[in-house]
């Protein structure tokens, strides 16, 4: 059977939505073992990333930290 001819590719598929230039996706920030060893609320993350950088030789690139989300409103 064929497609009745009113119908496109996009009108089936729809289309993508523009993402406004104002909105900003909220992002955590990278910290690193230091600041998790010193952290007054630690989370579940920053320990074991402490954990695992207080082995001889660990190398790290950082933990996003959740106590470091931008507050809404």
């Amino acid at each position: 059977m064929s497609k009745p001819a009113s119908q496109s590719k996009s009108a089936k598929g729809g289309t993508k939505k523009k993402a406004h230039a104002e909105h900003v996706q909220p992002q955590m920030k990278v910290v690193l073992s230091d600041v998790c060893a010193v952290c007054k609320t630690p989370c579940a993350r920053g320990i074991a990333y402490l954990e695992r950088m207080m082995k001889p030789g660990a190398l790290g690139k950082g933990v996003p930290c959740v106590l470091t989300l931008p507050k809404k409103g």
